[in-house]
C-alpha cells in the first residue's frame, strides 16, 4: 500500500521526485517483485481516494478475490490521492513516480478504481504506458470520456438511473415530503451533486430536497438528528466534506446512521445490511465478476480494441426486513421483484421443521395409540378365541388319547372289578351255605376282610373312572397355582396300566423340591400324555427289555423343568424343528397334532418345549415352566 503525500509542490518538486524514487527502492528492496511467480501476470490496480475507502475498496478486494482464484497474478496498489482536492499538481510527479516504479518491467494490465483513476488515465495515456492495456471499472458510465479512449482501453461501467432511486424512496414511503442528500465536497462529488441535482427537478413538486455537501460532518449529523416527520435520507457518499475532513472506510456512515431520525436509502450493496432501507442496488459480486472476466480476457492476450464495453445494469431492488420493521414500511409497499433479507424468522419459520415434526409425531402417536388400542383389543379377542379353539383342539386330542388308552383303561377298571366279583362270589358262598355260623369269629374277620377288599377295589375303579372324567371333560383354560410334581405323579399313576398292556417301563426321577408354577392342571396333562404316548410309539420296534420312558422333574434356575425321555430311534436332525409344526408327523396313522397341541398348551402357560436326541438313543423332549411369584 503506498500513499503519494505532497505538501509542497511549488517549492519543492524535486524534492517529491527524490521520495518517489527512494519509495520505489524501498518497494523494491522488499523482495514484493523478487518474491513473485515469475509466471505470473503483473496487474497495476489505480484507485481512486485510497485503499480503505468504501464502497470502492469492497469492489477491488472482490475483483482481486476473483482474479486471484482464477489466475496467478501479481498484484501492485496505487492510490490517487490528488482526487480528494480540485488541485492536479501532484499529477506529473506521480505519473513519473509510475513510470520508474514500472520501468524495468511494465504492467501486463492497469486497472482505474473509479472515475478520478479513469480520468487521470485518459489524462496522462500518452505518458503513462500508453500500449498497456486498460481496463476502467467501479465507474459510472457518464463518467467515462469514450472519445479519449484509445485503441488499448476498455470499460465495465455501472449504469444508474437517479430518478429510479428517487421513485423507490417515494414508493415505499408515499407520504414522504423532505429528501436530505448525503455527498461530499470532493471534485468527483461536487460532480455527482450536479448530476442528480438534474434528477431531483422531476420530483420538486412533491418534496423538498437538503442537500448536504456545504456542510461539515458534525452539521450534518446535527442536521440528519432533526429531519422533520415523513422524511427520508439518500446517501451518495461521503469521501470529504465540506470541512475538507476525508472520512475512510463506513466510520461516516455507521455514525450518520446511529443519529439520524430518518431512512437511510443508497443504491450500492457493498452497504447493504449495515443500516440502508433498500431499493435497486449494484451488486458488488456482480461488478467485480464482469470486471473480472474482462480482465482475464485481456491477461490471455485478446485484442482489447475487440473487448466492447460492458455496462452492469442495476440489480432488482432489495431490502433490509429490520429497517422496514424500525421505520414502520410495510412490505405490501415493496416493488413486486423485491428480495427481503435479514427477516427474522417467526416462530414456524424458525423452528417448522420441529413443529412440524411434532405434530406429525403426536399424530403418529395418537394413530398408533388407537391402533394399538384396536390390536389389543382384536388380540384379546383373539387370545380368547385362540384358547377356545385350543381347548376345544386339546379336547379333541384328549379323546383320541383316550382312544389309544382304552384297551389300558379297560383293563385297570377289569381288575377291581374282577377282585370285587371274586370277593362278592366269596362272601355269597359264606352266606349260602348250610350251616353259616355269623358269630364265629373267623367268619367275621373273612367277611370283614371281603367287604374292605370290595371298598377298596370300588375306590380303585371309581379313581380310574375320575381320572378318565378329568381327562375328558370339556373345562375351560384357567391358571391356578399348582405344584408340578403332583401333576406328574398323578398322570404317571393314570399311565400305570399302560404300561402292562403296552409292554414298556416308566422310570420316574421326581425332584423333592417343590415347582410351584401357575397352569392348568388338565393340559398339562394331557401335554405329558402325548409325550409319554409318542415315547411308547417311537419304541415300538424296540426290544422289550429296552423299551423304557424316563419321566425328570427338577428346578433350573427361575424356572420348574420336566423332562420325558425314550429309548427309540430319536429323531433326524434336520427334523427337529419341525417336529412341533401343525400337521408333521412320523406315523403313517398320525395327524401330527399331539406335539403342536404340546407346544400351544406350554407356550399358554409362559413357557417353552424343545426337543432334542439323546446320546445313547432316543429322544428327549424338556418342557420349562416359570415359577409363580
Amino acid at each position: 500500500m503506498l500513499f503519494w503525500l505532497s505538501r509542497s509542490w511549488r517549492t519543492c518538486r524535486v524534492r517529491s521526485f527524490t521520495a518517489a524514487l527512494t519509495i520505489a527502492l524501498l518497494i523494491a528492496t522488499t523482495g514484493q517483485s523478487a518474491a513473485a511467480d515469475p509466471q505470473a501476470k503483473r496487474v497495476l490496480m489505480l484507485h481512486s481516494f485510497g485503499l480503505r475507502f468504501r464502497p470502492w475498496t469492497d469492489y477491488s478486494e472482490a475483483l482481486r478475490a476473483e482474479l486471484s482464484r482464477r489466475a496467478s497474478i501479481e498484484f501492485q496498489d496505487q492510490s490517487l490521492l490528488n482526487a480528494r482536492r480540485s488541485s492536479d499538481k501532484s499529477d506529473a510527479p506521480f505519473v513519473e513516480y509510475l513510470r520508474s516504479l514500472n520501468i524495468d518491467q511494465p504492467p501486463d494490465l492497469i486497472v482505474a478504481i473509479g472515475a478520478p483513476a479513469a480520468n487521470f488515465v485518459q489524462a496522462h495515456r500518452k505518458d503513462l504506458f500508453p500500449t498497456t492495456p486498460m481496463l476502467y471499472t467501479l465507474v459510472e458510465r457518464r463518467r467515462v470520456d469514450f472519445d479519449k479512449l484509445t485503441k488499448y482501453d476498455t470499460v465495465v461501467a455501472i449504469t444508474n438511473d437517479d430518478a429510479v432511486f428517487f421513485e423507490n424512496i417515494l414508493q415505499v414511503l408515499p407520504q414522504t415530503t423532505t429528501i436530505a442528500i448525503v455527498v461530499g465536497a470532493s471534485p468527483s462529488e461536487t460532480w455527482w451533486r450536479n448530476e442528480v441535482g438534474k434528477s431531483t427537478a422531476r420530483f420538486a413538486d412533491r418534496v423538498q430536497f437538503r442537500w448536504y455537501n456545504e456542510l461539515s460532518f458534525e452539521d450534518m449529523l446535527k442536521d440528519a438528528a432533526n429531519l422533520p416527520p415523513h422524511s427520508a435520507i439518500f446517501w451518495i457518499g461521503l469521501n470529504v466534506d465540506a470541512a475538507g475532513v476525508a472520512h475512510e472506510g463506513n466510520t461516516a456512515f455507521t455514525r450518520f446512521y446511529s443519529v439520524a431520525n430518518a431512512p437511510i436509502f443508497f443504491h450500492d450493496e457493498s452497504f447493504f445490511g449495515e443500516g440502508i432501507v433498500g431499493g435497486p442496488m449494484q451488486v458488488v459480486a456482480r461488478q467485480s465478476k464482469q470486471a473480472a472476466e474482462v480482465a482475464l480476457r485481456i491477461l490471455n492476450g485478446e485484442n482489447v480494441a475487440d473487448i466492447k464495453p460492458t455496462f452492469v445494469q442495476l440489480a432488482p431492488p432489495m431490502f433490509d426486513w429490520r429497517q422496514l420493521q424500525r421505520w414502520g414500511i410495510s412490505q405490501s409497499r415493496l416493488p413486486p421483484d423485491s428480495t427481503v433479507y435479514f427477516r427474522e424468522p417467526t416462530l414456524w419459520e424458525r423452528y417448522w421443521l420441529q413443529i412440524a415434526f411434532t405434530i406429525a409425531l403426536v399424530l403418529v402417536q395418537a394413530g398408533m395409540i388407537a391402533l394399538l388400542l384396536f390390536e389389543h383389543r382384536r388380540r384379546q379377542f383373539a387370545e380368547v378365541q385362540s384358547r377356545q379353539r385350543m381347548t376345544e383342539l386339546a379336547h379333541v386330542n384328549r379323546f383320541a388319547t383316550a382312544g389309544e388308552l382304552t384297551a389300558s383303561i379297560a383293563h385297570e377298571i377289569n381288575q377291581p372289578l374282577g377282585s370285587i366279583l371274586t370277593n362278592a362270589e366269596t362272601a355269597a358262598a359264606i352266606l349260602q351255605s348250610q350251616r353259616p355260623d355269623i358269630a364265629a369269629l373267623s367268619d367275621v374277620v373273612e367277611l370283614r376282610e371281603i367287604v374292605n377288599d370290595i371298598l377298596q377295589d370300588d375306590r380303585r375303579a371309581t379313581e380310574v373312572i375320575r381320572r378318565m372324567r378329568s381327562l375328558l371333560k370339556k373345562a375351560p383354560f384357567e391358571l391356578k397355582q399348582l405344584d408340578l410334581n403332583e401333576v406328574v405323579q398323578e398322570t404317571v399313576r393314570f399311565l400305570s396300566a399302560l404300561t402292562v398292556s403296552r409292554k414298556f417301563e416308566m422310570v420316574n426321577v421326581i425332584t423333592s423340591d417343590a415347582l410351584p408354577i401357575l397352569g392348568d392342571r388338565i393340559q398339562l396333562q394331557q401335554v405329558i400324555l402325548n409325550l409319554v404316548l409318542n415315547g411308547v410309539e417311537a419304541m415300538k420296534d424296540t426290544s422289550h427289555e429296552s423299551r423304557t420312558i424316563s419321566i425328570r422333574t427338577a428346578r433350573a434356575d427361575q424356572f420348574a423343568e420336566l423332562s420325558v425321555s425314550d429309548r427309540g430311534p430319536g429323531i433326524p436332525e434336520d427334523k427337529l424343528k419341525q417336529v412341533f409344526e401343525p400337521f408333521y408327523t412320523s406315523k403313517a396313522e398320525g395327524m401330527g397334532m399331539g406335539l403342536s397341541i404340546a407346544r400351544t398348551i406350554i407356550e399358554a402357560h409362559n413357557g417353552f418345549i424343545s426337543a432334542s436326541n439323546r446320546e445313547h438313543g432316543g429322544a428327549s423332549f424338556t418342557i420349562r415352566l416359570p415359577f409363580v411369584g
